[in-house]
């Protein structure tokens, strides 16, 4: 994607976040319905509100872009251009008044993770990250450069994972593997520990049970601060992704949390 494109792009992702954020604020800390959805996971009208929000922007400026939303569905999933939306990741922490939530923005580009923004509308923090593949690319928290750390060694490593119920069968056995050899282990954070990893304070993030709009906008903000965002095969994300995923901030320490992962 020519670079230009990358900016205006990164611009209209700016503005579809200031949209959600607006609305999440006016709903957070205050009483609101909350509903259960198929898979028991909670929704409530800020969700559905910053979604609507966001995709009217798109169809305004980008009628031919695809848009995949975890509220409201999928409208042109086949488009060389889709907006992967996550209009409150962490609905959970929402619902509960704990702002380490954040709305998740991605631009997929022929299928790959170009452009993704987290941005966290209470504190204020918003993460932009553009990625080319191998490593390429670049992250701001609020226009400032960030960049992950390196990491001597796993045992000295800092893991974040959203839940330990998210884990299951063999999957929760290795992750319990990989909890074991780590220096600390913290849950709870959602897509804002993907944040502090592209800052330089987590080493780890390791998760299971995502979907797309969980991971997609991610991916170029890990990748962009120097950091790496793959399954536990150590492949690519994409669309195709069977949910389970590995971020780090140091290659080696990515290369030893798989080993533990697939032993």
């Amino acid at each position: 994607m020519a670079s230009e494109n990358v900016d205006a792009y990164a611009r209209f992702a700016a503005s579809l976040a200031d949209a959600a954020a607006g609305i999440v604020r006016e709903h957070f800390r205050q009483p609101i319905a909350v509903e259960r959805k198929a898979d028991g996971s909670p929704v409530t009208l800020a969700d559905r509100q910053a979604e609507q929000a966001m995709r009217a922007l798109i169809q305004a400026a980008y009628p031919n872009h695809g848009v995949i939303g975890e509220e409201l569905g999928s409208d042109r999933p086949e488009a060389e251009h889709v907006w992967v939306l996550d209009p409150i990741d962490g609905t959970k922490a929402f619902v509960t008044g704990k702002p380490s939530f954040g709305t998740l923005i991605a631009l997929l580009e022929s299928g790959k993770p170009v452009l993704g923004v987290i941005d966290q509308p209470i504190t204020r923090e918003r993460w932009l990250g553009r990625s080319t593949g191998g490593g390429v690319g670049s992250t701001s928290l609020n226009d400032a450069a960030a960049r992950t750390r390196s990491c001597g060694a796993l045992a000295e490593a800092a893991l974040y994972a959203t839940s330990p119920h998210m884990f299951s069968g063999a999957d929760a056995a290795a992750f319990e593997r990989l909890r074991g050899s780590v220096g600390i282990t913290r849950y709870g954070a959602d897509c804002y520990a993907y944040g502090l990893l592209a800052s330089g304070f987590v080493d780890l993030v390791v998760e299971a049970s995502l979907q797309p709009y969980d991971y997609c906008a991610l991916v170029p903000v890990v990748e962009g601060a120097g950091g790496l965002l793959t399954d536990w095969d150590g492949q690519p994300l994409s669309l195709d992704s069977d949910g389970r995923v590995i971020a780090a901030g140091d290659p080696a320490v990515h290369e030893a949390a798989l080993e533990l992962l697939c032993d």
